[in-house]
């Protein structure tokens, strides 16, 4: 069972995990030096731990320990308890749901073993924004979606806003790095994957067209502010368009991907 501390200084070194958390570039280099992630509210906090990853600490206000009680006993990683007041002096913001837990990364795996028994896979290119990545997984997993590929510099879906507009469905839906962003799509051909492109290129088809038929598929969504890149488009196997109207030429990424995610799981 967690060991419970109560902690009333905010510059206890114990604390460190949890220091400075709107400070989003000290954020990214101490998690990655640390090999450690934040789940943020009691359904995320829990989501993390039912998904497997090991608790570091946690860091929740003492309204919150009967809500998590079960979690708490199933590990030996302690709780730090203070006040509301106090751990926002620590984190930088009220931290309206009352619970944090810092837990430990674990070793990306391979794409070969996220596609294992994959029909459906997200594939991102230079997605940086971590709400866009978060809602993107959300999708995916609600809308049946089995892996996402992440081109090495998307955002880390395991920062703690990522995470948090996920609702923890990083926890569930496999997903890893590509180690080579310029083969790819190719190499995901090769594998049985029919790639879609969502783009606005003058060969694009309706995404209900360019899925239709299709047993393995690959959804490519490209950055927020330039889309796929030349790359990219070329080497998809399809290159598709949500219709749009009212003069409107294409929706945010992670909007895009909740259509062509709906349209594709109905294929």
């Amino acid at each position: 069972m967690a060991t419970l501390i109560e902690i009333s200084d905010p510059a206890d070194a114990r604390l460190a995990d949890y220091r400075d958390l709107r400070d989003v570039e000290l954020r990214k280099s101490l998690e990655s030096s640390e090999g450690l992630f934040l789940a943020e509210g009691e359904k995320v906090v829990r989501r993390a731990v039912t998904g497997g990853f090991e608790p570091r600490s946690f860091l929740m206000a003492p309204k919150w320990l009967d809500g998590l009680a079960d979690v708490l006993e199933s590990t030996d990683a302690p709780c730090y308890v203070m006040s509301e007041q106090a751990a926002e002096q620590v984190t930088g913001f009220h931290v309206h749901r009352g619970a944090l837990a810092s837990m430990e990364r674990r070793p990306l795996p391979s794409v070969e073993s996220v596609l294992a028994g994959a029909r459906s896979v997200l594939v991102l290119e230079d997605i940086v924004d971590h709400t866009n990545v978060g809602a993107i997984f959300r999708s995916g997993a609600a809308l049946g979606f089995d892996a996402v590929l992440l081109a090495p510099r998307c955002a880390d879906p395991l920062y703690r806003r990522s995470i948090k507009v996920a609702m923890g469905a990083v926890f569930a839906l496999p997903w890893t790095r590509l180690p080579d962003w310029y083969e790819a799509l190719p190499s995901l051909s090769a594998a049985g994957f029919t790639t879609v492109a969502l783009t606005l290129a003058d060969d694009a088809v309706d995404i209900e067209k360019a899925v239709e038929g299709v047993d393995k598929v690959a959804l490519v969504l490209g950055s927020e502010g330039h889309g796929l890149s030349p790359r990219w488009q070329q080497a998809a196997d399809r290159r598709a368009i949500i219709p749009m109207s009212a003069g409107i030429d294409s929706l945010n990424v992670a909007a895009a991907t909740a259509v062509a995610c709906y349209v594709t799981a109905r294929r």
